[in-house]
C-alpha cells in the first residue's frame, strides 16, 4: 500500500539518503531539496528509463540539451515577460503570500475550516452564540486571525441574516460556494462598510489583500557590475529551448514529420506558495518532448502519446487504481493551447497533476519566426514548394514530482508472521538505486574477504549497482535494505567458506527476494549467471 501521509515518506528520505533538506547546516532555505547518494541514483534511473523509452526505442525522437540562460527576447516571445504571471493576494497578518487560484483548495485543508464544517454538520441550526463559542474556543487554536476570534462581537452582528442560509447549504454538503462562501468571508471581515467583504487566510484566518499580479520568472544579470549588465532570467521551462532549435534540428538531423526533440533539464519559477515535499518547488527538472506534426493531424497523434505515458507509468509500478485522466475545460486552457490533457496521481493531499499533454498548435514557432525575423517553416521532403509551420503536441513530464510519485507508491508496511512489521521500498527493480547488496553473516575477517571477493567479481561482470554491508546483525541489514528498495540480498556465510555444511556447501551463497522474502542456495557461478540475465 503506497504511503498515506507525506511525513512517513519525508522521515524516511531523510533517514535513508534519498532527499535531504537544502542548506540544514544553515538552518535551510524554504523548500530546496537536496538530492543524496540513493535520491540521486532513483532519479538518474527515472531519467534513464524516460529517455530509453521516449527517446533510443523510437525511430522518430532526437534528443538535445539547451541553455538554461537564453537571449531574453526568448522570453519575449513566449509571452513569459508580459504573461507568465500569478494573481497573488498577501495575509495583512501572518504576510504569507497565496495565489488566488489556490484559495479554495488551501481553505478547504485548513484545521479551522474543517472543524468549522464540524460545527455546520453536528447541529440543525448554528447560532450567532455557537459561532461565538466556536470563535474563543477552536477558532482562537486554529484561525487566530479571524475577525470572528479578533472582534466577535462586530463580526457576528453582520451574520444574523446568513444563519439560516448557512446552516442548510452546510447541511447539503457544498463547501467553499453559495452562502457558505460568504459566511466565511464574514468571519474575516471586521469593517463590513469600510472594506467589503473579504477573504480569510486559509492559514491564520487574517484578510488577505485584493490580488495583484506577480512575476513568476527569477531574474538575474549577465555581466561583471549588476548595474551595466544585461537583464537576463533563468528558464521557467524547457521547452522554448527546442523551439529556438528547431531550425538547427532540421537542417543537421533532417527528420520527416512526424517527429519530437526530447530534453531533460533544470527550470526555474518564483513559485509563492510551493510545498507538498518536492511536488512544487522553486527549483525543479522536467522532462519535455515538443512533437512536431503536419497542421490537421494533431488529434490521432494527441491519442497516442497520452496512451503512452499511461503505459510508461503504469509499467514501472505506478498503480492505474492511483491515477486519472482530467481534460481541461475551455475556461482552464492556456492561451496557445487548443487542448490540454492531465495525468494526475492521488497525492496523500489529493489529486495532483503528475504529466501535462497539450496541443499547442505552430504558436510557438510563429512567435519565435515574428520575433527573430528567421523563417522556422518546414520544408515537405517529398515535395519541396509545400513549405509550412509544423503543429507541436507537447508531452510535458515533472521529472521531481514522477520521483516522488514512484517514492510513494513503492512506500510499503507489511505485517510479517512473527507480529514485526517491516518498511519496504517496492521499486521496480528497473529504478531501484540499488542492485544487490552484498551481506557478509559475520565481521570474521576471512568471511569479509570472501564477501569482498564475490563484490568484485560481480561489479567487474555486470553492470548493477551493488552495496556491501558489513555493520549491524545480518536481520537489521536486511531491514535495512528493506528500506531503501534493494530487490536482492547476498549472504556469504561460513557455508560458503565451507566451513558449515548446515549453512550450505561450499562456494555457495544465499540470495534472498525483498518482496517474497523467499531464500534461494546457488553457486557463485550460478548466481552470477542470474544477475547477468
Amino acid at each position: 500500500m503506497p504511503a498515506t501521509s507525506l511525513d512517513q515518506l519525508v522521515s524516511l528520505c531523510k533517514r535513508r539518503g534519498f532527499i535531504f533538506p537544502g542548506s540544514e547546516i544553515y538552518g535551510g532555505l524554504a523548500n530546496t531539496w537536496d538530492y543524496g547518494p540513493l535520491g540521486v541514483e532513483l532519479k538518474n534511473r527515472v531519467k534513464q528509463e524516460w529517455w530509453k523509452t521516449f527517446v533510443h526505442k523510437r525511430a522518430d525522437m532526437v534528443g538535445m540539451d539547451a541553455s538554461i540562460l537564453m537571449n531574453p527576447k526568448v522570453w519575449e516571445a513566449s509571452g513569459h515577460v508580459g504573461n507568465f504571471s500569478d494573481l497573488m493576494s498577501t495575509c495583512r497578518f501572518c504576510k504569507k503570500l497565496i495565489r488566488a487560484d489556490h484559495w479554495d483548495g488551501l481553505v478547504e485543508e485548513s484545521a479551522w475550516f474543517c472543524s468549522l464544517k464540524e460545527l455546520y454538520a453536528s447541529q440543525k441550526d448554528v447560532t450567532l452564540e455557537d459561532l461565538g463559542d466556536w470563535g474563543q474556543k477552536e477558532g482562537k487554536k486554529l484561525a487566530p486571525n479571524l475577525a470572528v476570534v479578533r472582534n466577535p462581537s462586530v463580526t457576528l452582528s453582520w451574520l444574523s441574516e446568513y444563519l439560516e442560509n448557512a446552516s442548510r447549504v452546510a447541511a447539503e454538503g457544498t463547501l467553499i460556494q453559495s452562502n457558505f462562501r460568504e459566511i466565511i468571508k464574514y468571519l474575516a471581515t471586521e469593517q463590513l462598510k469600510k472594506t467589503g467583504l473579504v477573504l480569510p487566510c486559509p492559514y491564520c484566518g487574517g484578510e488577505l489583500t485584493s490580488p495583484k499580479p506577480f512575476n513568476l520568472l527569477f531574474k538575474t544579470n549577465q555581466g561583471v557590475i549588476e548595474d551595466e549588465g544585461t537583464a537576463i532570467y533563468l528558464r521557467p521551462e524547457t521547452a522554448q529551448g527546442i523551439f529556438v532549435n528547431f531550425k538547427n534540428v532540421v537542417n543537421t538531423m533532417r527528420p520527416r514529420l512526424p517527429f519530437g526533440i526530447a530534453q531533460i533539464g533544470k527550470a526555474f519559477r518564483n513559485e509563492i506558495t510551493p510545498g507538498n515535499f518536492t511536488f512544487r518547488t522553486r527549483e525543479f527538472e522536467q522532462m519535455e518532448i515538443e512533437y512536431f506534426v503536419e497542421p490537421g493531424k494533431e488529434e490521432k497523434i494527441f491519442d497516442e502519446w497520452k496512451e503512452a505515458v499511461w503505459n510508461w507509468y503504469t509499467g514501472l509500478g505506478i498503480a492505474k487504481k492511483s491515477l486519472r485522466i482530467r481534460e481541461h475545460d475551455k475556461e482552464e486552457l492556456s492561451h496557445y493551447s487548443s487542448r490540454t490533457v492531465d495525468i494526475e496521481y492521488q497525492f496523500p493531499w489529493g489529486f495532483g497533476e503528475l504529466f501535462g499533454l497539450a496541443n499547442r498548435g505552430d504558436f510557438d514557432l510563429k512567435q519565435h519566426e515574428k520575433f527573430s525575423g528567421e523563417d522556422l517553416t518546414y520544408t515537405d521532403m517529398d515535395d519541396p514548394t509545400r513549405k509550412f509551420l509544423p503543429h507541436v503536441i507537447e508531452p510535458s513530464f515533472g521529472c521531481d514530482r514522477t520521483v516522488l510519485t514512484f517514492l510513494l507508491e513503492a512506500y510499503t508496511e507489511e505485517k510479517l508472521e512473527n507480529g514485526d512489521t517491516r518498511t519496504v521500498m517496492k521499486f521496480d527493480p528497473r529504478l531501484a538505486p540499488v542492485d544487490i547488496a552484498i551481506l557478509p553473516l559475520s565481521k570474521k575477517e576471512h568471511l569479509i574477504a570472501k564477501a569482498q571477493e564475490l563484490y568484485k567479481k560481480v561489479t567487474q561482470e555486470t553492470d548493477l549497482s551493488v552495496d556491501f554491508d558489513v555493520t549491524g546483525s545480518i536481520g537489521k541489514r536486511y531491514r535495512r535494505q528493506d528500506e531503501i528498495g534493494t530487490p536482492k540480498c547476498i549472504t556469504v556465510d561460513f557455508g560458503t567458506l565451507g566451513e558449515d555444511e548446515k549453512q550450505g556447501t561450499k562456494d555457495t551463497v544465499t540470495i534472498r527476494d525483498r518482496d517474497s522474502l523467499k531464500q534461494e542456495r546457488l553457486t557463485i557461478g550460478e548466481l552470477v549467471q542470474k544477475l547477468r540475465g
